[in-house]
């Protein structure tokens, strides 16, 4: 299923994509929207919670469980329990990340699910969750017979990547959503706010593209077997 090129190369660069990611969020949260809490006056540091862990938990967290089988120089059993602990992460923080926006939005008197952005989100955890919970019976316990997890394998990539790509186009377009609303408040669109939050949806996008490429990529030789991705 690999394709003619090694996989390694692509993840280090996805690395560094994922540390400039997670900082450029940072300095918009933490710089220009004023921080995060969980409780606050200002419920605008609840929302801030949202973009934060969505981009640090289910894309670059879950990114990285995507990539372990290819990146980490371990044993194949010991690789897809660090695979299924990042994702756990990634899950995890991503429903507390969908619970701040939630939060904000009920003290903010703001209605629930009425964007594409919020619909696709509902719908990327709960397949998110799913494909956990298949992933951990299949492979991991109590495991099915050999036949089950072969013929499931490639299923199991493939709703990966799928659900993955989704969780990466949402997250840019949860971006767009949130700057135009800013936008229309009275940020500069050319403003230095307005570039950073572009470019951090550009990194997110380019950081997903290499994640996605490393699943494709060829494990190294001594770790061939080890294709099981997502």
């Amino acid at each position: 299923m690999a394709m003619g090129f090694r996989a390694l190369p692509l993840t280090f660069l996805a690395h560094a994509l994922a540390i400039a990611g997670a900082v450029m969020v940072l300095v918009w949260v933490l710089y220009y929207r004023g921080g995060m809490a969980w409780e606050a006056a200002n419920k605008n540091l609840i929302f801030n919670l949202h973009p934060f862990l969505m981009l640090v938990g289910l894309i670059i967290i879950g990114g990285e469980a995507i990539m372990s089988y290819k990146s980490l120089p371990l044993k194949k059993e010991v690789k897809k329990v660090v695979h299924l602990v990042l994702h756990a992460i990634a899950i995890i923080l991503g429903c507390v990340g969908i619970a701040a926006a939630f939060k904000n939005h009920n003290e903010s008197n703001i209605a629930n699910l009425y964007s594409l952005h919020s619909w696709l989100g509902i719908t990327i955890i709960s397949l998110y969750g799913i494909q956990w919970i298949f992933g951990f019976l299949v492979f991991f316990y109590p495991k099915g017979s050999p036949t089950l997890r072969s013929e499931s394998l490639p299923w199991h990539v493939l709703f990966g990547i799928f659900v993955y790509i989704l969780a990466v186009g949402n997250a840019a377009l949860g971006f767009l959503e949130k700057l135009t609303f800013l936008e229309s408040s009275g940020i500069a669109k050319y403003g230095p706010e307005a570039l950073l939050v572009n470019f951090t949806a550009v990194v997110t996008v380019f950081y997903g593209a290499f994640v996605i490429l490393s699943v494709l990529g060829q494990a190294p030789v001594e770790d061939d077997d080890s294709y099981s991705a997502i």
